[in-house]
């Protein structure tokens, strides 16, 4: 594995000097990274898979200007972190969002320690925005679009992350519930690389799971969030917001480019097999 090039990582996600290794660097590094690293788990839906080699990952999000999932982007995340001077490791998460019944640890983030305090901080989760919390009972925090998060020690699953806020805001999961909605839950149990590549390998493998039966995109706004959901677009920024239905490959690719600085080809969008001229049905593409 190289060493990490932590100036192509700051020139990426838009910062032009290294923040300090402290709560407000923390905050503005995971902001920058999310405003500027699109979610995405096309490569699972065109049959590529997603690799977890440090220097794989780097090249995909950095050098060729990609997205990528949370196993992805939070081992870039805490790579950069390490880079910055923080003492970090990651953590495994089960996703409550839209499960109906307990879900996989099918989430990765970052537990982050700042002059003696634990932060959780996540880079990776495609369905909202979450900035670092302190890892306290009942420790909260809001965003700029005005969504609210709390934390909560649960007697069940360790710790409880969860969010109120306008489903607007969100990739739609949980969209028609008022009120707080359990985000995911965590422990603070080590993770081995071992456990982060099982974990991978089911989210991208599993028949009928999110991420290999559903094309996924999202990016933070400076004041919103857009997501990309098969061909279901939505955008909200301040008081703005648009959504609706893409009707052809043409569009849905230049909406990745434009909205989500992701380049695919016309055969890649094609393979994707949403439209009716694709080429091949999901996930039997392009190898």
């Amino acid at each position: 594995m190289s060493d990490f090039d932590l100036s192509a990582y700051l020139a990426r996600i838009g910062l032009k000097q290294p923040p300090a290794p402290d709560a407000d660097g923390l905050a503005a590094v995971q902001r920058a990274h999310r405003l500027a690293i699109p979610f995405e788990n096309l490569d699972v839906i065109l049959g590529r898979g997603i690799s977890l080699d440090p220097d794989t990952v780097f090249d995909k999000l950095v050098t060729r200007r990609r997205g990528g999932y949370c196993f992805e982007q939070n081992q870039l995340f805490l790579r950069a972190l390490h880079a910055l001077g923080f003492e970090a490791r990651p953590l495994l998460a089960r996703v409550w969002l839209g499960a109906s019944e307990t879900p996989p640890r099918t989430h990765t983030l970052n537990l982050v320690t700042v002059a003696g305090q634990q932060w959780i901080a996540d880079a990776g989760f495609g369905g909202s925005y979450t900035p670092p919390l302190p890892l306290a009972d009942g420790a909260e925090a809001a965003t700029a679009n005005g969504a609210h998060h709390r934390l909560r020690a649960d007697p069940d699953h360790g710790w409880m992350l969860d969010r109120h806020g306008d489903a607007t805001l969100t990739d739609g999961r949980g969209a028609g519930h008022e009120g707080w909605l359990p985000q995911y839950s965590f422990t603070l149990d080590p993770v081995a690389p071992a456990d982060l590549a099982l974990s991978n390998h089911w989210t991208s493998t599993a028949p009928g799971a999110r991420f290999t039966t559903l094309c996924v995109a999202s990016i933070v706004l400076p004041n919103g969030f857009a997501s990309l959901t098969d061909r279901r677009y939505s955008r909200r920024n301040a008081d703005r917001a648009n959504s609706g239905e893409i009707d052809s490959a043409r569009v849905y690719r230049m909406r990745l480019s434009l909205m989500f600085g992701i380049d695919l080809t016309s055969e890649e969008v094609d393979a994707l097999g949403l439209f009716d001229s694709s080429l091949s049905p999901p996930g039997t593409g392009p190898q």
